[in-house]
């Protein structure tokens, strides 16, 4: 099936049915990004914190004719330069065998109107340097923040940052 062919794609908001295929969808995108080793997530965590009495995430299921083949995982931050939310993804993934029909740039207009519905600023997201997707975000006019820096403290560092 080409792009040009009619396609029956839907986006729909994930429920806690979908745990399992989230965390496949996961997995693939960390095997993709070749970080397979850094998932620790699990269904039982999923179900806590995206789906137990706080969601720290949304997630939106990509499927063709009834099929998943893709996601979007995102969440809110705030600008305080702007006073406003802003629209965070943390992950885009579609199936392989997908790719090129349109899937992810349906999950980023799904998002984008959700932005647009919640006043946000901005949506914004972070992909590694090789990634061929850039051409893709430079194709949609999103711009690199070449003038920040990404800082991250997890591990033993946060832990010590804790005990500060």
């Amino acid at each position: 099936m080409k792009k040009s062919e009619e396609v029956n794609l839907n986006i729909r908001k994930a429920s806690h049915k979908d745990v399992s295929l989230i965390l496949n969808f996961i997995k693939d995108l960390a095997e993709y990004e070749k970080l397979s080793e850094q998932v620790v997530a699990t269904e039982d965590i999923l179900q806590e914190t995206l789906f137990g009495d706080k969601s720290y995430a949304q997630v939106l299921i990509a499927e063709i004719e009834g099929k998943p083949v893709g996601y979007a995982l995102y969440f809110y931050n705030y600008s305080t330069f702007l006073g406003r939310p802003g629209l965070y993804i943390e992950d885009v993934f579609v199936a392989e065998e997908y790719r090129g029909r349109g899937v992810a740039t349906a999950l980023f207009k799904k998002c984008a109107h959700i932005a647009q519905e919640h006043k946000c600023s901005r949506m914004e997201w972070s992909v590694l340097k090789w990634n061929p997707a850039r051409k893709f975000y430079d194709h949609m006019e999103a711009k690199p923040m070449d003038e920040w820096v990404v800082y991250r403290l997890a591990g033993e560092a946060l832990d010590k940052m804790a005990e500060l």
